[in-house]
């Protein structure tokens, strides 16, 4: 029988005995520690997409600035953001800067993914232009996409992080693009033009998204490419000479900054009609199709109601709202009389909209609208001044050359809806201004010197845009602007019909705004 010593108890009953049940807890401890990350390693959702986007919680949406190519999941942009990939990739590290393309690239819409397709391709040649035959000037560019959200919901999450690429090896000196004059958007303007960011707007046209309305700049830093729903209003009213009684207006209620700004710039048009203006009222998100379609098929029997001699229709409506109207006017019972529609650049979306119903284009029904550009505006209506042929050449030989590598392929191409051609001349104005605030002796600009460059931007110094003459005003807005009018077409597409001018007649050679 062995007996235990002194020595052996200590060892065994003091020491050993509770070492090894300390060391089997230990053990326990990291095995249950170890399951519980490996098991919220398993369950954790990745929200990440790729560089620089991911999806916010609760949300199914990839937002933020993508730094690498990547196209949002939408097939229609892969080939032109490889392209801006591989122009991105060849840049000279230290001797470029970056401009954001600010746009809904999540977007649902089919119409509205087409407008975005046609900009970013617009916005990659102007890119690859300034990088090759800009006689080496300085700084190069670089372009990445800037995502807030299919409706513009997570604008603050995608503003703060351009806020941080302004600094660092990003030198972010401009957000471009921008989109529709929505109310996300224009908080995400404000936003940046508070953090000193300068904004180039393409196809922003609210009056309320501008500076200079009412003596006031709310927005510093900002230029626009396109003219204001005023401008345009005033512009489609001298080429359609609209008189009070002989138009209904029928617009959006509650509206967005879009459409209120264009309903009271018709409203102005047409002071002293007989007739009451008619509203209606879509969704919130007023890509839906919502229940307007049985508004606007009551909407066509007082169309019908109206006096012989009425034959205009003033539209202040989204395009999704502006196609059930002219399905419905496809349906009215007075298709004997024929009736003009007039509205702004949101038309331009329904250049392709396969269910627009083209057969009510067939029954005395015309719709005009103002267009941001059209390719045949220089070519069918020459001018002396306000734009040129040749300044839309240099864009088509850019489209030419984009038809393969080293330029393209960028993916098929559409012209008449005027939304490459607003893009191209959009990141040109940005390289203007970035390039003209470089200091001397230097290669890259300080961030508020760019935005400073806008009041500037007239004379001699104007943008010759494939759209037209950019000159801008000391609020950053372009005076006298080329507006297209165009016209949908039963067979398909657009036709250019004419240019009318905010003005009245193109400006003069010189291109100085009056004060």
């Amino acid at each position: 029988m062995a007996r235990w010593g002194v020595g052996t108890w200590v060892r065994e009953g003091v020491w050993e005995i509770p070492l090894r049940r300390y060391l089997a807890l230990l053990v326990t401890a990291a095995l249950v520690t170890g399951l519980v990350f490996a098991v919220r390693a398993f369950t954790h959702e990745d929200r990440s997409c790729a560089p620089g986007v991911s999806r916010p919680e609760g949300s199914p949406e990839c937002v933020g600035v993508a730094t690498g190519p990547y196209d949002f999941g939408q097939a229609q942009l892969r080939d032109v953001v490889r392209a801006i990939g591989r122009e991105n990739d060849r840049l000279e590290p230290g001797g470029q800067v970056t401009v954001a393309l600010m746009l809904p690239y999540t977007s649902t819409s089919p119409t509205s993914l087409n407008d975005i397709q046609h900009q970013l391709q617009g916005a990659y040649l102007a890119q690859y232009q300034a990088n090759h035959d800009a006689n080496g000037e300085a700084p190069q560019i670089r372009l990445v996409l800037a995502n807030p959200g299919a409706t513009g919901g997570h604008w603050r999450r995608t503003v703060d992080q351009l806020t941080r690429m302004t600094t660092g090896a990003d030198r972010l000196r401009a957000v471009a693009g921008i989109g529709q004059s929505t109310d996300a958007n224009k908080k995400a303007v404000k936003e940046l033009a508070r953090r000193h960011i300068p904004v180039i707007g393409s196809s922003i046209t609210a009056d309320d998204l501008a500076n200079g309305q009412r003596g006031k700049d709310p927005y510093p830093g900002l230029a626009r490419v396109s003219p204001t729903n005023t401008d345009e209003a005033r512009a489609l009213a001298s080429f359609a000479k609209v008189s009070a009684g002989k138009a209904l207006l029928v617009y959006d209620k509650p509206g967005d900054p879009y459409t209120r700004t264009l309903q009271e710039s018709f409203a102005a048009l047409i002071k002293g009609s007989p007739y009451e203006p008619q509203p209606f009222t879509p969704p919130a998100d007023r890509s839906a199709e919502g229940t307007t379609a049985n508004t606007f098929r009551q909407i066509t029997h007082l169309v019908c109601d109206t006096s012989r001699e009425t034959d205009t229709i003033l539209f202040a409506g989204r395009h999704t709202q502006l196609r059930q109207f002219i399905n419905a006017l496809g349906g009215r019972g007075c298709q004997d009389r024929r009736f003009t529609v007039l509205t702004g650049d949101e038309a331009s979306y329904l250049t392709h909209e396969k269910d627009l119903d083209r057969a009510a284009l067939r029954h005395n029904l015309s719709v005009r609208y103002t267009s941001l550009a059209h390719p045949d505006a220089w070519t069918e209506d020459p001018v002396r001044t306000g734009g040129s042929a040749a300044d839309f050449t240099s864009l088509k030989k850019l489209l030419t050359a984009a038809g393969r590598k080293p330029v393209g392929p960028i993916g098929s191409v559409a012209l008449d809806d005027g939304q490459l051609i607003i893009g191209y001349d959009t990141l040109r104005l940005a390289v203007h201004g970035i390039r003209e605030a470089v200091p001397g002796g230097g290669s890259v600009p300080a961030l508020a010197d760019v935005g400073l460059q806008w009041p500037q931007v007239k004379g001699s110094l104007r943008v010759d845009g494939a759209s037209g003459w950019i000159c801008l005003d000391v609020h950053g807005n372009p005076y006298d602007k080329a507006v297209p009018i165009v016209e949908l077409t039963p067979q398909g597409g657009s036709r250019f019909v004419r240019i009318a001018w905010p003005e009245g007649k193109p400006p003069g050679k010189e291109c100085l705004p009056p004060s």
